[in-house]
C-alpha cells in the first residue's frame, strides 16, 4: 500500500513541476550565497567545486531511475528519466562555465595550457561532449527521427559517460589526497552498472531461443 502510495504521487500531475523545483534548488543556493557574498574567499572555487559535485549527484539520480522501477515497479518514474537527464546537461554546462569564465577568465590560451598539466580536466571535458548528443536528442522529435532502437543506442552513452565524471572526480581530489566522497560515489555507481550488466544479460536469457 506504501509504495503504491509513492507510485501514484510520482505519476501525479505536480511530480514533474516538483522534481523540477527540486532539481534547481542548488543553483538557487548558489545565486542567493553570490548575492549575499557568501560562498566564501574563493567564490569562482566554490563554485566550481559545487557544480561539479551536482552534476555527479544528478548522474547518480537518472541511473538510479531504471533499477527503482525494476525493483519497486515505479514504471511512473519514466516520464521523470529525460528531465532528469536535461539536469545533469545543465549542471554540467554550468560546472563547465564557472571554469571557462570564473576560473580561467575566459583566457583560452591559458585553458589549452592548462589541459595537458591537470588531465582530469580532459576527461571532464570528454565527459561534457558526449553529454551534449544526448541533451539534444532528449526530445520526442528526435526520437521518431532516429527511430526508437538508434535513440536507446546513443543514450546508453550516460554509463560511460558517469565512469568518465567519475574518474575526473578522482584524478580532481587525488592531488589533496581526498578520497572519501570518491569512493562514496564509485561505490554507487559500481552498484548501478554492476545491476544494468545483470540485468542485461537476465533480460537476453529470458528470450525465446536463446541459449542459456
Amino acid at each position: 500500500m506504501y509504495f503504491a502510495s509513492i507510485h501514484r504521487a510520482i505519476g501525479a500531475p505536480f511530480a514533474k513541476p516538483l522534481v523540477f523545483v527540486l532539481a534547481l534548488l542548488p543553483l538557487a543556493y548558489w545565486l542567493s550565497a553570490l548575492w549575499k557574498d557568501a560562498l566564501g574567499a574563493n567564490p569562482a572555487e566554490a563554485l566550481l567545486r559545487g557544480t561539479g559535485l551536482w552534476t555527479l549527484r544528478m548522474l547518480c539520480v537518472l541511473l538510479l531511475v531504471s533499477p527503482m522501477r525494476e525493483a519497486m515497479g515505479w514504471t511512473a518514474l519514466a516520464r521523470l528519466r529525460r528531465m532528469l537527464g536535461l539536469f545533469v546537461f545543465f549542471y554540467a554546462l554550468v560546472h563547465l562555465l564557472a571554469y571557462v569564465w570564473l576560473d580561467q577568465s575566459g583566457q583560452w590560451e591559458d585553458i589549452l595550457g592548462d589541459i595537458p598539466k591537470r588531465p582530469f580536466i580532459l576527461v571532464g571535458l570528454l565527459a561534457f561532449l558526449l553529454l551534449v548528443p544526448l541533451a539534444l536528442t532528449s526530445f520526442n522529435a528526435a526520437i521518431r527521427w532516429m527511430g526508437a532502437a538508434r535513440w536507446r543506442h546513443l543514450h546508453r552513452a550516460v554509463y560511460g559517460i558517469a565512469l568518465l565524471a567519475l574518474l575526473h572526480f578522482f584524478w580532481m581530489r587525488a592531488g589533496k589526497r581526498n578520497f572519501d566522497q570518491v569512493a562514496l560515489y564509485a561505490a554507487l555507481i559500481g552498484v548501478l552498472l554492476a545491476w544494468r550488466v545483470g540485468h542485461r544479460f537476465i533480460r537476453r536469457g529470458a528470450r525465446p531461443g536463446t541459449s542459456r
